[in-house]
């Protein structure tokens, strides 16, 4: 598998884009993740990442959206938020990537004032849209497990069920190490997504809160997971996803910590040369 980067971790350089995605190339990454909204993004903008990254042979492997609006109970954010996807997936299509990062969020007011079979029905049938457009354009989309209570996708139990009442080949799962620590996954449990799992995020974090940090800083035991992971014969990329340094002007010395330590993590585990 590829070891990429989502290039959020480096914000608190306060560079351009092109800088971060100089040095994820320096470091030695495979490949990049970009986190950026094409609403927020001028064109001129995302062709200079586009052509950067084909400059650097830094391939952009996944896109990442937080799409909490497609569960609203408002027909009218829905809308908006399924046309934002769209677009979304649009620029995975100019990136060249492969698939869109989906995070749907949790459910509303403590699943209490709207039924949560009606929040659930309403992502199924968004991401079965979404999965149409996609298909399309010869791409996927990868959905989030998240660790928090109430999280839709907070298990591999919710991630099976989500896929199968989607039953779309365009709409597979993203698998997140640290979050399936804090959500107290079993490794094992990652044999039930034998085939419908496309991408990987990797971060360590202290067991209770959600943290990000390089792998070493916390609590995972990773080696478990990799040896389940490997099992899955993914074609895609384990990225690594970084929250903020403590420690700012110190940056490079975070990111460059987190690729050696998940290097040699995969390594050992056979998932990379």
């Amino acid at each position: 598998m590829q070891l990429g980067l989502i290039n959020s971790a480096w914000a608190q350089a306060g560079r351009e884009t092109a800088w971060g995605l100089q040095k994820t190339k320096e470091l030695g990454f495979d490949s990049v993740d970009i986190f950026a909204d094409p609403l927020d993004l001028c064109i001129t903008e995302r062709q200079r990442i586009r052509r950067e990254c084909e400059r650097l042979d830094l391939p952009i492997v996944s896109v990442c959206c937080v799409a909490t609006g497609l569960i609203d109970f408002n027909p009218s954010v829905q809308r908006f938020h399924l046309e934002r996807c769209r677009q979304y997936l649009d620029m995975v299509y100019e990136f060249g990537g492969r698939n869109l990062l989906l995070v749907l969020g949790e459910y509303l007011w403590n699943r209490e004032v709207i039924p949560p079979a009606l929040q659930w029905q309403a992502a199924v049938e968004s991401c079965r849209r979404l999965g149409d457009y996609a298909a399309e354009l010869g791409i996927q989309i990868a959905l989030e497990l998240e660790p928090f209570p109430l999280s839709l996708l907070n298990n591999v139990e919710n991630m099976v069920r989500f896929l199968d009442d989607s039953a779309h080949p365009a709409v597979q799962a993203n698998i997140d190490i640290s979050h399936l620590c804090l959500a107290k996954v079993a490794p094992e449990e990652l044999q039930r997504l034998k085939g419908r799992a496309i991408h990987v995020h990797i971060s360590d974090c202290d067991g209770q809160v959600h943290g990000d940090l390089p792998p070493g800083r916390g609590v995972v035991d990773f080696g478990p997971y990799l040896k389940e992971l490997a099992k899955l014969d993914i074609d895609g990329a384990v990225s690594i996803e970084l929250e903020y340094s403590p420690v700012p002007d110190q940056i490079e010395a975070w990111v460059t910590e987190a690729y050696q330590s998940t290097a040699r993590l995969m390594r050992a585990a056979g998932l990379r040369a």
